[in-house]
């Protein structure tokens, strides 16, 4: 970096040059896997990268960008992205490079190489989480992404992505994430019986989110403010269609299935309890990522007023 605080090194502007190839590759996942690295791109996802990143540096963990490329105009209106502590020197590109190194058809002029983020089953429970969310062969990176995001909002502890789901490194997965993959611990690649006893064995109760459940959110919504309100009369009445276990303010991991076939029968007959969100109007069914996101805010309301 120059004192003006400008990258030293001239721009790249071959877009043909083996790096680029190189960094292009990455969007594609036999060359993640190899390299164990993906690409974070635009403003906002690179932002959140740089700040776990800086954190990171900061607690003497591992570096999470290894290279950050981008155009002069992107530096101009995001200075703040050449300022993070410890991050590795902003390299100029020309449009054309970027363009070339991109997987979208209008880059946002910033790319960053990021090493894997993901963490193991065993260091997400250590932290005795509260509110998780566990998709099931959920294979669509926009709705992959959305569910993550809306676990974000809803403070959960962690995600949890089975074998059978989307590579949440596919770049349309990190897009739509819009900068939450960097902000909780994500487990990729569980093995869903696996995760389902070692959550169940630290008192982990397991909700399948299904549209056909015995019983529905909004009765999950009101035995949880019986309890908050009159705790010794909050399991009486009928209301609570045998659902007395079923209790939104503990801890809580949701399932969330494939956006088709939604959650398989075995999985269904495996959780503690099938919750479905009421539908008051005339549609179908819920996006995935819209239930998932009504009902991790359920969960996340029912334990913030515990």
């Amino acid at each position: 970096m120059t004192n003006t605080g400008r990258p030293a090194a001239p721009p790249m502007t071959n877009p043909r040059a083996d790096r680029v190839k190189e960094v292009a590759r990455l969007a594609g996942r036999p060359a993640r896997l190899r390299q164990g690295r993906f690409l974070a791109e635009g403003p906002q996802s690179v932002r959140e990268a740089l700040s776990l990143h800086s954190a990171r540096h900061a607690a003497g963990e591992l570096a999470v960008i290894e290279e950050l490329f981008i155009t002069e105009e992107c530096l101009d209106r995001h200075a703040e992205l050449g300022l993070f502590e410890g991050q590795p020197a902003p390299r100029l590109v020309s449009e054309e490079v970027l363009a070339a190194m991109s997987s979208t058809v209008t880059p946002q002029g910033v790319i960053a190489v990021c090493a894997f983020v993901d963490v193991s089953l065993d260091a997400v429970l250590a932290d005795e989480p509260r509110l998780v969310a566990v998709m099931v062969e959920v294979r669509d990176p926009g709705n992959a992404g959305t569910i993550l995001r809306a676990a974000d909002s809803a403070g959960a502890d962690a995600v949890v992505l089975t074998s059978s789901s989307v590579d949440l490194y596919n770049p349309k997965a990190v897009r739509s994430t819009v900068g939450s993959l960097f902000h909780l611990p994500v487990v990729i690649g569980a093995d869903l019986e696996v995760a389902l006893s070692s959550l169940r064995e630290r008192g982990i109760t397991v909700l399948a989110a299904d549209g056909y459940g015995d019983v529905d959110l909004d009765t999950l919504q009101e035995g949880s403010a019986r309890r908050r309100l009159a705790p010794a009369t909050a399991d009486q009445g009928s209301a609570d269609q045998g659902s007395t276990a079923a209790q939104l303010e503990a801890p809580t991991a949701w399932l969330f299935g494939n956006e088709a076939q939604g959650l398989p029968d075995a999985v269904l007959r495996g959780a503690d309890h099938r919750v479905a969100v009421p539908i008051y109007g005339r549609a179908e069914s819920l996006n995935v990522g819209t239930a998932a996101t009504v009902c991790l805010y359920a969960s996340a309301r029912a334990q913030r007023l515990s």
